[in-house]
């Protein structure tokens, strides 16, 4: 198994320059992969292309570009400059996002995303791999068929024919596509405890393709916090998981509210989610308790943290991205620091892969 750092979104906790800062420690550090994700604050290519610059063997993953907020050329565009400028180090990671994103930033209807997705996910691997662009879809028609477009190709030459694609999924139908076309899959708040049910659609979705469900990458995104105050670390931990919970999406429609009610919460997800709606947001943090906290996040001394790591390696996870509890931006980078050590300790394998 491997560690992934993510830098998240830029926030008030640091500035510009600590972004930077920690891509740069993440490389030195030994970790796998840096990764960068875009709700609607910075946008993620654009952050990946300054890494780029900065790093030269850390593997750089999109976690992840909304699927809503490009054409699929133009995302194929962004992978190919991003592999080109990184020299072969980009992981394509894509989402849907969810209802209130899709529609109300991007504007975008939220509707037949298993369809959308595996049509987008066709022309961005068209594009990098130089192909006419030619497509006749439910979704996505090039060139429109009443029009002067001309079918094209990209112009630019990266240095990979197929860039990674991995899919942000939840729901049974999304892990089944992601099965059938992805080379990755990016849960977040993943219990390793389920893991054989959480990937049943995955497999069935492969299998189903005749491919080998070992060769899709198990990569969650996993917050953490190494601290020998294990309360204080299971605190930071709270408020995070009380707005995805409570607060991500619609009371109808809450993919992650659903997800812990999948674990055994379900009467606690949905007290949790009332309480959030209602206003009481730190009332709804505070309702979490610690054996929550500890199935789906890292928490602890060193120790402890590198031994629920290697409860992720036994349930076959390929890289853990470790995104960092802190409290400013000097915090994060000791907090990388810490993960690093406890990873270390769990025999977890450092350094960058080679490109392929």
């Amino acid at each position: 198994m491997r560690l992934g750092a993510s830098v998240g979104y830029f926030s008030a906790l640091s500035g510009v320059e600590d972004e930077l800062r920690f891509a740069v420690e993440a490389e030195r550090l030994g970790y796998d992969s840096l990764w960068v994700g875009e709700p609607y604050g910075n946008d993620a290519a654009t952050v990946l292309a300054w890494f780029a610059g900065a790093t030269s063997t850390i593997t750089l993953g999109s976690g992840i570009l909304a699927i809503p907020g490009r054409t699929p050329a133009m995302c194929g565009q962004t992978a190919a400059t991003l592999d080109l400028i990184s020299g072969g180090r980009l992981i394509l990671g894509l989402g849907a996002s969810g209802p209130q994103v899709s529609e109300g930033w991007h504007g975008v209807r939220f509707a037949r995303q298993l369809q959308r997705t595996r049509e987008y996910v066709d022309i961005v691997r068209m594009v990098v791999r130089r192909d006419r662009v030619r497509y006749d879809g439910q979704e996505f028609v090039l060139p429109l068929p009443d029009g002067p477009g001309k079918a094209l190709k990209l112009i630019l030459h990266p240095p990979r024919r197929e860039v990674p694609v991995y899919l942000a999924a939840l729901g049974p139908r999304n892990l089944e596509l992601c099965g059938e076309i992805a080379d990755g899959w990016l849960p977040l708040w993943y219990a390793p405890e389920h893991a054989e049910r959480l990937a049943e659609p995955l497999v069935a979705g492969a299998e189903r393709a005749g491919r080998d469900p070992a060769q899709i990458a198990v990569c969650p995104s996993v917050m953490f916090r190494v601290d020998d105050d294990l309360e204080r670390a299971r605190a930071i931990m709270r408020p995070a998981l009380a707005l995805y919970v409570g607060g991500m999406g619609s009371r109808e429609q809450n993919f992650y509210r659903a997800l812990i009610g999948s674990y055994g919460y379900e009467e606690l997800s949905l007290a949790v989610q009332d309480r959030y709606l209602g206003g009481d947001q730190a009332g709804a943090a505070a309702m979490l308790p610690d054996e929550l906290i500890d199935l789906v996040c890292l928490c602890g001394p060193v120790d402890r943290v590198a031994a629920r790591l290697g409860d992720f390696a036994g349930a076959g996870v390929e890289t853990v991205i470790g995104i960092p509890g802190a409290m400013s931006a000097d915090d994060r980078l000791d907090q990388l620091r810490r993960l690093a050590e406890a990873g270390a300790a769990a025999g977890v394998t450092m350094g960058a892969r080679a490109a392929s």
